[in-house]
């Protein structure tokens, strides 16, 4: 069952309103919430809708245990030559990617 766009927003937006330790505070809530969607839905076509994995790997909490943050940040902002992970580094900064790591690493994205 789809939920409307509206009711998927307002979550995002609950989601970011209550993450504010997560070393957002040059981050607006607005970009917060571009980069949730762009998770859920670009990173979501591959990876799976709710990121249990799919024609790429999970980002579930369990699946990334174990991974140095530097690394998964590297494979966010420059993509994974020879394999379908594209780079993103053309869409966000280091920080956002950084902040996008800790936000799979804490399943918040599971939340929604």
């Amino acid at each position: 069952m789809r939920r409307p766009r509206h009711r998927t927003s307002m979550i995002l937006t609950c989601v970011v309103m209550f993450m504010p330790a997560m070393g957002s505070a040059d981050m607006t809530v607005a970009r917060q919430t571009e980069l949730l969607h762009l998770l859920k839905q670009d990173c979501g076509s591959c990876h799976g809708m709710t990121l249990q994995g799919g024609l790429g790997p999970a980002l579930t909490p369990q699946a990334l245990n174990g991974k140095l943050d530097v690394m998964l940040r590297d494979t966010i902002l420059n993509g994974r030559p020879g394999t379908p992970m594209p780079p993103w580094k053309a869409f966000m900064s280091t920080q956002e990617a950084d902040w996008l790591v800790q936000v799979l690493q804490r399943g918040l994205i599971d939340a929604q």
